[in-house]
């Protein structure tokens, strides 16, 4: 899996590669020389654990545009060979968009940089998809020869274009090239855009893959089949049986969710789960500790799903377990807990980051949980959270609670926050961050007059600086 370096919080890169306010803040302070370098490595190098959620782009574009850098180190990543070795979208894909976002400040070098690499280069489809938001008409039909002419005209160039016109996330240059009057454009376009809609039709005509017979039987089989194909299907499953069992059924479901195969117990652990059985929390306990993995697995994620004051009351007894439910069961009481479960989501927020660092996986729910409570002791915890985590997203929770929690945010990281590479994270600083400092001042008025903000951000933003409130 694409796993990336992440330098050490206290340096500029690392502060960069986070998506950190403080990224900025410590960039624009620093030589020139070393914050673009610091800057061209992100960008070359996408440090996001998860490219496809985490945003880093405008945060990146917005740093070009302050230290008037130059997009050359850029250009030769894109021109690299390696661009048509190497065709994975996250080489190439923050680059990209950063290139857009430039576009879109009016900076001419990135748009035609773009216009070139969806001429020539191998994420194309990526590149036309930042033109379709900001190129003329005119630039767009003049990349209509060399983008068609990636697809042969023969039966299999035919139906790699149809995909291609199907499967296009922005779709304004394939309906100005369908206009074309040349047959060797508009003609094609058509063409294949008519053959994806009937390969779209097709595809709901068509089963959407094996069904179960319609008994309780014959559904347990086909979850325990799926297991055996290496086909995870007893969350389908267990909604099968939502719609055929019925009150007769709840021994045979239960004597599957006890000792039956594999997929079956799945099955039938996730279908008591959510029928909200009274067996099915102790079936759960014995599962969670079995010998089977997967069985395991499947209990402690049928749990989580639970609703109910009975989940969360067997959550509290469980929540001091040293294994996956024990945790499982902390992350339901910080979603579903109330006061008196403070101590046990703070207790678990802390073993998280003691023993699996400032990137576990449950701490997102944990996070969550310290805010929801309003627990005030956690937030040395998120504070560390908020400076060491890799993910973006993570520290936008960690910011989120810390607003419920400290009443230092508004004065701190509140005001970082206001440079973020969230949205949402700069939608919270400019909900709490503290107007008395002049940077915070000048940062709102700034993030209200910029048209590639968030419209969520610039509501908050005008709901410190509108006509009712006092001037900023």
């Amino acid at each position: 899996m694409f796993d990336p370096f992440i330098a050490p919080s206290g340096t500029l890169l690392g502060l960069l590669q986070r998506g950190r306010g403080d990224g900025t803040l410590h960039a624009l302070a620093a030589p020139r020389p070393e914050a673009l370098a610091a800057l061209n490595h992100c960008v070359l190098s996408d440090p996001r654990h998860d490219w496809q959620v985490e945003n880093r782009s405008l945060y990146y574009a917005r740093l070009y545009l302050d230290l008037d850098g130059g997009i050359e180190e850029i250009e030769r990543h894109l021109c690299d060979p390696d661009d048509h070795l190497d065709t994975d979208d996250s080489r190439t894909g923050l680059a990209l968009a950063v290139l857009g976002h430039l576009a879109s400040y009016g900076r001419d070098d990135a748009l035609a940089l773009l216009r070139r690499y969806a001429a020539t280069g191998a994420n194309w489809a990526w590149a036309l998809d930042e033109l379709a938001l900001r190129d003329d008409d005119a630039g767009l039909r003049a990349l209509a020869v060399p983008v068609l002419g990636r697809f042969p005209a023969t039966e299999e160039g035919a139906a790699e274009l149809a995909v291609a016109v199907r499967d296009a996330f922005e779709p304004r240059p394939w309906r100005l090239w369908a206009d074309d009057p040349r047959e060797e454009v508009g003609a094609r376009v058509r063409a294949a855009s008519e053959q994806g809609s009937f390969d779209r039709w097709q595809r709901q005509m068509r089963s959407g893959g094996p069904r179960p017979g319609w008994s309780v039987q014959a559904v347990l089989d086909w979850a325990q089949q799926g297991l055996e194909r290496g086909s995870a299907l007893h969350v389908p499953a267990a909604r099968c049986l939502t719609a055929v069992a019925g009150p007769e059924d709840r021994s045979t479901i239960t004597e599957a969710a006890r000792s039956g195969p594999e997929g079956a117990r799945c099955a039938a652990l996730h279908y008591l789960a959510e029928a909200r059985d009274p067996a099915v929390l102790d079936l759960i306990e014995i599962a969670a500790v079995g010998a089977s993995r997967t069985v395991a697995d499947a209990a402690v994620a049928a749990f989580e799903r639970m609703c109910g004051d009975a989940a969360v009351e067997r959550a509290r007894s469980w929540a001091r377990r040293p294994d996956a439910l024990g945790a499982s069961a902390a992350g339901v009481l910080a979603c579903r807990g109330g006061a008196q479960d403070a101590s046990l989501v703070l207790g678990a927020l802390r073993e998280a980051v003691r023993g699996e660092g400032p990137d576990a996986p449950r701490l997102w729910t944990l996070v969550d949980g310290t805010g929801r409570l309003g627990i005030a002791c956690a937030a040395p915890v998120l504070r560390h959270v908020y400076r060491e985590t890799s993910s973006s997203h993570l520290r936008g929770r960690a910011a989120r609670a810390l607003a419920a929690t400290d009443p230092s945010f508004a004065t701190g990281f509140a005001v970082e926050c206001l440079w973020d590479c969230e949205e949402t994270t700069r939608e919270v600083a400019a909900l709490h961050a503290e107007t008395g400092d002049i940077r915070v001042a000048e940062r709102l008025r700034r993030l209200a007059a910029d048209p590639a903000e968030e419209a969520e951000v610039q509501t908050a933003v005008r709901s410190r600086i509108g006509p009712d409130t006092p001037a900023v």
